[in-house]
């Protein structure tokens, strides 16, 4: 992926934008601060990052003893994929793992909370409980075509998304067949009925905490940063019937004689009914269960077997980001990986998507957690809600599976005055 790239690991940046990262790197080290508290200069220290000097270096054989100026192994460092990963219980809000990156030693960031970045697909979900909870269902059908967003006051122009492969099918297809397949068309589709403002609302209110930039881009995932620390509350709320449990690390508190100085109740609130929580649990379950799904990548493993998972994938733009989301009836797990800088990246979706880099290390984390005989992490299925009487096969519905074009959904050309408009 790097072959011919002078300026490897970023691809697609400017001598000046290069010249930034280093500058920022160079000032963030402990090289930096410990020359400044000699009292060296600005020009003194950057002069020592051209100084060949011997070293130890992370690797992944191993520590390696080497010589190279500080310059160098900036470089050497940024071209590391690192990753964050979390998991929790989403039925009392328990973290169970917390990986903050692939070696605290060498790289001392904490990817999980400290760490932003956009999370691609993966915020897809957020926009479809909108409209499940709105009257729309896993087995209405949309029509995968182009959906237009106008700029504001005419001005011409405007952004019509494609899908990954860069086209459009034309083919009719059930909102869980196009969550499982990441139909961006279809996400579009359901932000120009609902608009930017009501999925901010819906995403923040099922556990996303950051700010949100409330443009047509989020129904992809696009124009805002999260968190994996708030993605994992997020999804758990799907898993525990609409209630968000906040993540809790600490428990209690206990002085040296086993008294109890403070215990830690995590914070909970009602963001969906159970009935559609139940339905995106359905609707996650798609990604290895419909043909095509995202996630299929899964059956692979020994943790999809005689189990019940729902799973999101993400990958951004340029390949810089990829996710994963899996989530269990007792266990819920979500991770980023890609490179400490935007501009490195895959040059093809082929390597640098959530399916491929990200989907793999949650299932070798599943596999482990429930061969572990001291764990004993059960497999269950989720818990559906008495109250729901909506049926789950949608072959009742007609031409489920094919590619009928029957639409239950209007699909019609926006009209003029429509007030969905790219910020």
């Amino acid at each position: 992926q790097q072959k011919g790239n002078k300026n490897a690991p970023f691809l697609s940046i400017t001598e000046a934008e290069t010249k930034k990262i280093f500058d920022k790197a160079m000032k963030n080290s402990e090289r930096w601060r410990i020359l400044k508290d000699m009292d060296k200069s600005d020009e003194e220290i950057i002069a020592s990052f051209d100084v060949k000097t011997k070293m130890t270096v992370f690797s992944w054989k191993g520590e390696r003893d080497t010589i190279m100026t500080p310059r160098d192994s900036i470089r050497y460092y940024k071209h590391f994929l690192n990753t964050g990963f979390m998991a929790m219980d989403p039925n009392n809000g328990q973290v169970k793992a917390w990986v903050g990156g692939i070696n605290f030693k060498y790289f001392k960031y904490d990817h999980v909370k400290q760490g932003k970045r956009q999370p691609g697909s993966t915020f897809k979900p957020f926009l479809y409980a909108a409209a499940i909870d709105n009257g729309f269902t896993p087995c209405d059908r949309v029509v995968d075509q182009p959906v237009h967003f106008s700029l504001a006051d005419g001005v011409p122009g405007g952004w019509t998304p494609k899908n990954s492969e860069g086209g459009y099918s034309g083919r009719s297809m059930t909102l869980r067949q196009a969550l499982a397949k990441s139909v961006n068309t279809v996400s579009a589709f359901l932000m120009k009925k609902f608009k930017p403002r009501t999925m901010a609302e819906y995403a923040h209110n099922i556990g996303i905490q950051s700010k949100l930039d409330e443009r047509p881009a989020m129904c992809l995932g696009g124009t805002n940063d999260v968190s994996v620390h708030e993605m994992v509350g997020a999804y758990s709320t799907f898993a525990n019937n609409g209630t968000y449990t906040e993540p809790t690390v600490v428990l209690s508190i206990e002085d040296r004689f086993g008294n109890t100085l403070r215990e830690f109740v995590p914070r909970t609130h009602d963001a969906l009914n159970a009935e559609t929580a139940y339905l995106m649990v359905h609707m996650l379950k798609g990604g290895l269960e419909e043909a095509a799904g995202t996630s299929r990548r899964l059956l692979q493993y020994a943790c999809s077997k005689d189990n019940e998972i729902g799973a999101k994938t993400g990958t951004t733009s340029d390949q810089s980001d990829a996710w994963f989301m899996g989530i269990t009836q007792n266990l819920v797990g979500g991770l980023w990986v890609g490179g400490d800088e935007r501009f490195i990246h895959f040059r093809s979706l082929q390597y640098g998507q959530g399916a491929r880099l990200a989907l793999p290390l949650w299932a070798i984390f599943m596999d482990k957690v429930y061969a572990d005989p001291v764990i004993q992490l059960k497999k269950e299925k989720f818990r559906k809600p008495a109250s729901l009487t909506f049926s789950l096969d949608c072959s009742s519905y007609g031409g489920y599976g094919t590619d009928s074009t029957q639409v239950i959904i209007p699909t019609k050309k926006p009209a003029a005055d429509d007030d969905t408009i790219l910020q």
